[in-house]
């Protein structure tokens, strides 16, 4: 089985996944428990970095459903900023709340904001994730340079950036994502 790759935010690849244009991708926590999921994750413990809240006149970020309930539910008020914008926000010296971080103080879990899910292929699927979590690949220097280039920040500030981000769904993980989603269905 041969794997084509799809880039593109976390509300539009949940929409591919529920269209069945793609069998399976990192979609948004909040999109989760309605597919078959790995235990592979999107999860910070902690600061993340590039999901920030900038108090203000609220405005959501259409790029991120789990982004913005994560905001309601720790009833903060603000632009939210998710992803490339908001990691370069960051870098420039931009004030705000990260997300994962005022979900960690609340609750001292760390907080998950996208899972492998898949609706076909499912023992592919779940091998390669398996794989991923028992040794993680190791990034060639040309790729992330490019994708450092792509996103207007060095190679350093991206290696810092992904040591942030966990992939294993471990026990806390697990209980994390099941407490959000649960505060999810109440706002």
């Amino acid at each position: 089985m041969g794997i084509n790759q799809r880039k593109n935010v976390p509300s539009q690849i949940n929409k591919a996944l529920k269209k069945r244009q793609i069998d399976a991708g990192f979609i948004s926590s909040i999109a989760s428990e309605k597919y078959k999921s790995t235990n592979l994750g999107i999860i910070a413990n902690k600061a993340v970095y590039s999901v920030f809240l900038i108090e203000g006149e609220e405005k959501a970020d259409q790029e991120s459903a789990s982004s913005n309930a994560l905001a309601r539910i720790l009833k903060l008020e603000g632009e939210v900023l998710i992803g490339d914008k908001a990691l370069q926000y960051y870098l420039a010296g931009g004030k705000g709340i990260d997300l994962a971080t005022a979900w960690y103080e609340q609750t001292k879990l760390p907080f998950v904001f996208g899972r492998l899910c898949y609706t076909s292929h499912d023992k592919f699927i779940e091998k390669l994730a398996k794989n991923f979590i028992k040794k993680p690949i190791k990034i060639p220097q040309y790729i992330l340079k490019r994708e450092a280039h792509k996103r207007g920040i060095t190679s350093k500030q991206l290696r810092w950036y992904l040591k942030h981000i966990e992939y294993n769904m471990n026990h806390k993980s697990k209980k994390s994502l099941k407490l959000f989603l649960k505060k999810s269905k109440k706002i």
